[in-house]
């Protein structure tokens, strides 16, 4: 029988640069081998897979458009051929609008690309990695394996100008309420964390605007951007076994933005 404590594997879809590099690398510094899902862009997920064999883990680069079926198959086998386990998801990977439309000009392909992307993609990888996480904890190859949902302070906070991706992400909140309450009697824990306004690739076209938000006008109570680490930290809190008694929980990475002052 396989030591379940032991060479622990998570997926990472969107692994590869922003807050997905962020999280891979965290979890190689707690100790995880990482699968390092990504679309496009090979160079990139090549250079966080050396980062994480430099941190004494292994990885496995695995193009999967998470948005499609045999793709997400293709993950799961993939990453069960090279590690024998998988210990934990992290539903990462997402997309923003192409174009930032007003809500009564924006296009149906915009939502459609969107809802497949950012939550009929995690939806069902969550449906097929809970499957094999339930298979592999009554074989005794793994224990208290855990899912992580990656959505965003856009799951309750409206932005009229990209209504597709607000939607998507209220999606996604309930799909880890969802989940977490069908899959508690197998001992598998479901999270959502929730960023706030982090320094990637997708928020560097808006930069100076959330410049003037956050350090001009207070929109969050800690005045730095978020960076990518930040989310790393809050998954390996999770990956780590610290919140063994919550499931369904949401994790806030947001600077205090969900607050509500006077």
């Amino acid at each position: 029988m396989t030591d379940p404590t032991s060479d622990r594997t998570a997926i990472v879809t969107g692994g590869s640069r922003g807050i997905g590099r962020g999280i891979v690398l965290a979890l190689a510094a707690a100790g995880y081998d990482v699968v390092v899902n990504y679309a496009r862009n090979a160079d990139a997920a090549r250079a966080v897979g050396e980062e994480v064999e430099a941190l004494g883990r292994r990885a496995s680069l695995v193009p999967a458009d998470i948005s499609v079926a045999a793709d997400r198959e293709r993950l799961v086998d993939s990453t069960l051929a090279t590690f024998g386990r998988i210990d934990l998801l992290v539903n990462n990977a997402g997309v923003a609008p192409d174009v930032r439309a007003d809500l009564l000009d924006a296009t149906e392909e915009s939502f459609d690309r969107l809802i497949d992307i950012n939550l009929k993609g995690p939806y069902f990888l969550t449906q097929l990695v809970a499957r094999t996480m339930i298979d592999q904890l009554a074989a005794g190859v793994t224990s208290a394996p855990k899912i992580v949902i990656v959505s965003s302070i856009s799951a309750y906070a409206a932005s009229v100008n990209r209504g597709d991706y607000c939607v998507a992400k209220a999606g996604l909140a309930m799909t880890t309420q969802l989940y977490a309450a069908r899959l508690a009697e197998h001992g598998v824990n479901v999270y959502e964390i929730r960023p706030g306004i982090i320094a990637t690739d997708m928020t560097g076209p808006v930069q100076a605007k959330y410049d003037d938000l956050i350090f001009n006008q207070g929109l969050t109570p800690i005045r730095r951007w978020g960076q990518p680490e930040d989310v790393g930290r809050a998954v390996v809190a999770v990956a780590t076994d610290l919140l063994p008694f919550s499931t369904g929980q949401v994790l806030d990475v947001d600077g205090g933005f969900h607050l509500r002052t006077l």
